[in-house]
């Protein structure tokens, strides 16, 4: 294996120039994916800057966690002199994305019709709430929008509960990685034909893409998804949350295979002649008495013995963590997914690096999420501005 302290870390996009006029998660994390695979990233904010510095401390952690590697530029973009700013970036530009309300880029003369008409070979990216077509194409869109109008919300939590949103703003997030994964493959297509693409996609789109399986059930004629909070409709045992002795463990057997060897290791081989055990849809009609029978196999030993257990006999099986525990667990440690930040100020923070390595290579060591408008005047002196020159913004309050 490569011994990661002699390879530099994989930086596929060295070369590549992105402008993020995005805000919150899904623009700017699409950038920010960019920028980690080796992308140089100018993050274009309004005079106060993205939306997420103002919103409290969840808010700023938005900022930490998807402006990494980024330099930072405060532009008045309903300005003439502030526009001419922007188009100087863009210019230098092989990607443009954003994520601001419908309308908006349009309004500024910056949206990816405009953009490409003067640069064909820009790839613009644009993700919105609801899509440009339907009749929501003028509504503004949030993750939890996205969630509670796929399907999503109804078919999370418990039965006799109101729906639930799934924990994190999930839509958001993969919005950022499906974006990014559409931009390099436009890169790709670029390289061929030496013209860009005007690429779209919606929290919508993502929230019912991440869905697909239980929509391909029911478009190909399931009954309606509704919600039943641990465990899967059609299998069993399958993502079932079983009590332990410390805890909780989400345990998957329901493959007649695997059926067996949970009963064999468990001790309880009489379980596989049950009848109304012997098969999955047996197991499914009869879930309740199911999970007791879970419980009563697995209540008396800690979480870490039944995965253990389960594991190292190809069951599979897992602890249910929270975050300090996991941050504390061996794996993640091994992973090196944890990375930190550190900023031109001395600021330094832990953050979540890139899912994936490119030929063993190490982790970057990521910069820090620039303030609002940190670069402005080494990005204006690099788009041909002067000193005089942008002397003359900042008095005219153009630049922050």
């Amino acid at each position: 294996m490569t011994d990661p302290e002699t390879v530099s870390p994989a930086a596929p996009l060295a070369g590549v120039h992105v402008v993020d006029l995005g805000q919150y998660i899904a623009g700017p994390g699409a950038a920010m994916t960019l920028a980690e695979l080796g992308a140089s990233v100018t993050k274009i904010e309004p005079l106060a800057g993205d939306q997420a510095r103002h919103i409290g401390r969840y808010g700023e952690s938005m900022v930490r966690a998807y402006n990494r590697g980024k330099r930072s530029i405060a532009l008045d973009l309903k300005s003439d002199a502030g526009r001419e700013a922007a188009w100087r970036l863009i210019s230098r530009a092989d990607v443009v994305i954003q994520n601001l309300r419908p309308g908006v880029v349009d309004k500024l003369g910056l949206g990816p019709a405009a953009v490409r008409e003067r640069f064909p070979r820009i790839v613009y990216l644009s993700i919105s709430g609801f899509g440009s077509r339907g009749p929501s194409r003028d509504r503004p869109g949030y993750d939890i929008a996205a969630q509670a109008e796929s399907g999503l919300m109804s078919v999370t939590g418990e039965p006799d509960r109101p729906p639930q949103k799934v924990g994190v703003p999930i839509v958001d997030a993969a919005a950022a990685h499906l974006g990014a994964q559409a931009v390099l493959a436009a890169l790709y297509g670029r390289e061929k034909t030496g013209v860009g693409a005007a690429i779209e996609t919606s929290l919508l789109d993502v929230a019912m893409h991440l869905q697909a399986a239980t929509w391909a059930d029911f478009l190909g004629g399931g009954p309606e998804p509704t919600r039943i909070g641990d465990g899967q409709p059609h299998n069993a045992p399958a993502a079932e949350v079983v009590p332990t002795r410390d805890g909780h463990i989400v345990l998957s057997a329901y493959a007649d295979e695997h059926w067996l060897r949970f009963c064999r290791v468990v001790g309880r081989e009489e379980l596989s002649r049950d009848p109304r055990f012997c098969s999955n849809e047996q197991r499914v009609a009869n879930r309740a008495a199911l999970r007791v029978v879970l419980r009563e196999c697995l209540s008396d030993r800690s979480s870490e013995e039944c995965v253990a257990l389960l594991a190292g006999n190809q069951i599979v099986a897992g602890a249910v963590r929270n975050y300090s525990q996991v941050l504390r667990s061996p794996g993640l440690e091994a992973s090196g997914l944890i990375v930190e930040a550190v900023g031109a100020d001395g600021l330094r923070y832990r953050a979540l690096g890139l899912p994936y390595r490119i030929d063993d290579a190490p982790q970057p060591a990521p910069h820090a999420a620039p303030a609002c408008g940190a670069d402005t005047d080494a990005l204006l002196a690099e788009a041909g501005y002067g000193a005089h020159d942008i002397a003359a913004l900042r008095r005219t309050g153009v630049v922050a």
